[in-house]
């Protein structure tokens, strides 16, 4: 039977998919990075879709962290950023991160209705993309998009995870996820920097992100899901690289 994975953007998209796919959630720039980060560093990571979300939130929890923006700009009385940079240099793990962003967490809340929600960003691509191959027979990559663009490190993240699949045997669903995945093909891992977001980053002085995201390609191996609300690692599918080519299906 044959196996097929979808390229798609923005929090609408989500409903899409809500039977018959492993979803994947991504936001580069910077709320899935920001939260991999977070549950890489052994602290809890609660995504939320506004304001007055997280200070609901924060007010049930004991001593949480706010991370996040709303526009661009911190909100009053957040500790840090919607930043994996500023997350890497705190020692307070033990304080669970409520994070809020523009896009990603709202892509985030509304696949919340979908079978099984995974987040990926540049740092874990093909670990995920090897665990959803041996385990799911459909998948949509869906990038959160910024005002009203799907943006370059979404759409380079997005290909990369489905021209991993193809490997893996899997089919294009449609031909303009051929045409992400062909336009990203054997790209340097800077090429998304001459976007918009890069731009943003470089405009406002934020570049310990842009640098923590170029200095951080592929160098976990972990899966992350959304499951009752809060990020967690899942255990990797047990597959021996010498048996992978069991996973091409014809």
């Amino acid at each position: 039977m044959p196996r097929s994975v979808v390229i798609d953007c923005f929090p609408e998209s989500a409903g899409r998919y809500r039977k018959g796919y492993a979803v994947v959630v991504i936001d580069v720039v910077r709320a899935t990075t920001t939260a991999i980060t977070a549950v890489a560093l052994g602290r809890r990571c609660l995504p939320v879709v506004s304001l007055n979300a997280a200070h609901s939130l924060a007010s049930r929890l004991a001593d949480p962290l706010l991370v996040g923006e709303v526009d661009g700009i911190m909100p009053m009385g957040f500790d840090i950023n919607n930043s994996p940079a500023a997350l890497m240099k705190r020692k307070d793990v033990h304080r669970p991160a409520i994070l809020l962003s523009s896009s990603g967490t709202k892509l985030l809340q509304t696949s919340a209705c979908c079978e099984v929600v995974f987040l990926a960003c540049l740092r874990n691509f093909t670990c995920l993309a090897t665990h959803l191959a041996s385990t799911f027979a459909n998948v949509a990559v869906i990038g959160a998009g910024t005002r009203g663009e799907f943006r370059e490190e979404d759409q380079m993240c997005c290909a990369w995870i489905a021209d991993c699949m193809f490997g893996f045997g899997y089919r294009a669903e449609n031909e303009a996820t051929a045409a992400v995945a062909a336009r990203w093909r054997g790209c340097e891992p800077d090429a998304w920097t001459r976007g918009n977001s890069a731009a943003y980053l470089r405009r406002s002085q934020q570049l310990d992100d842009l640098e923590f995201i170029l200095g951080h390609i592929d160098d976990l191996e972990a899966v992350f899901t959304l499951r009752d609300g809060e990020v967690v690692c899942e255990p990797l599918a047990k597959v021996h690289p010498a048996a992978k080519s069991e996973l091409v299906y014809d």
